[in-house]
């Protein structure tokens, strides 16, 4: 039986393409996309999803922020509390409040951020770890450089100014520290001195669309192991 996916997503969605596209060429080894959950309610990947039939949920942290100014910080930092126990509720039980849980809802055995725009914090990494489900992501840089946001102009910067030679594209485990989990997949890429930023990102995105199939395939079958080795134990 495949395993559970839910794919999160911030944006327009070509990552979460690149699976839908693979699991109906059937390329996703062992793995459903089951839902996709995302960070903003005019994400074009929602209409991907839409499109393949696949259930979408919208989690906002604006909606969690309406009516409190930018000065009001402690408020605004009880809110995003709020919002990251909210979505580990909404990935684990269907719903943001547990006691209501959905009781057709089936829980992911994997996550795939593929575009996720929030820094997911302890308050979601820690009930989803001590829930059984692996959570992965997509990061357009090397491991160890260019942590966090703008990972490819940064990145192509450094080779312009001849201080590196090398970029990527890696697929990790999700930790609290930014970008800092173990590597699954990593792919290099050649800095050019005559490349444009968008020639850049351009091949970087190429490159992504394979990597997050491959690294996603890598993860399940890692699943699928530990599944069987249990089974064996009991």
């Amino acid at each position: 039986m495949p395993l559970n996916i839910t794919v999160l997503i911030s944006g327009s969605g070509t990552n979460l393409q690149a699976l839908i596209d693979a699991e109906s060429d059937g390329k996703l080894l062992n793995g459903k996309i089951t839902q996709v959950i995302s960070s903003s309610s005019t994400a074009y990947g929602l209409t991907r999803a839409e499109n393949s039939k696949i259930s979408t949920k919208i989690h906002a942290l604006k909606d969690y922020y309406k009516g409190i100014s930018k000065d009001k910080t402690e408020e605004r930092k009880a809110k995003r509390e709020q919002f990251n126990i909210d979505l580990a509720n909404l990935l684990i039980y269907g719903s943001v409040d547990k006691s209501k849980e959905d009781t057709n809802y089936t829980k992911p055995d994997l996550i795939v951020c593929a575009g996720w725009m929030l820094i997911l914090a302890p308050a979601v990494l820690k009930p989803l770890e001590e829930a059984g489900i692996t959570i992965i992501n997509l990061h357009p840089a090397l491991p160890g450089a260019f942590d966090g946001t703008h990972a490819i102009e940064r990145c192509w910067k450094a080779g312009q100014d001849g201080e590196i030679t090398e970029g990527g594209v890696m697929i990790h485990k999700v930790i609290t520290e930014v970008d800092r989990g173990e590597p699954i997949l990593v792919k290099k890429l050649e800095l050019k001195k005559d490349e444009t930023l968008e020639e850049y990102e351009e091949r970087v995105h190429k490159v992504e669309h394979v990597a997050i199939v491959e690294g996603t395939n890598k993860i399940l079958e890692e699943l699928i192991l530990i599944k069987k080795l249990d089974k064996l134990d009991l």
